[in-house]
């Protein structure tokens, strides 16, 4: 359940930062390359701060 959350919580910021780049500035594609950089660092290192906050928060694998 923790990696389906993980994935679609990424997928929505991605989209999110594209949306504000879009329609605001475009300097809001720092935060989809962030998360493109946490998910690819995590792919190596098997850390990722989210996975954190739902196992604290109590969410089941």
């Amino acid at each position: 359940m923790k990696e389906r959350i993980v994935r679609a919580v990424a997928g929505t910021i991605v989209l999110t930062s594209l949306v504000l780049a879009y329609t605001i500035n475009i300097n809001w594609l720092w935060l989809g390359v962030f998360v493109g950089v946490n998910l690819l660092q995590s792919a190596f290192t098997r850390f990722c701060p989210l996975e954190l906050i739902l196992k604290a928060a109590g969410v089941k694998n």
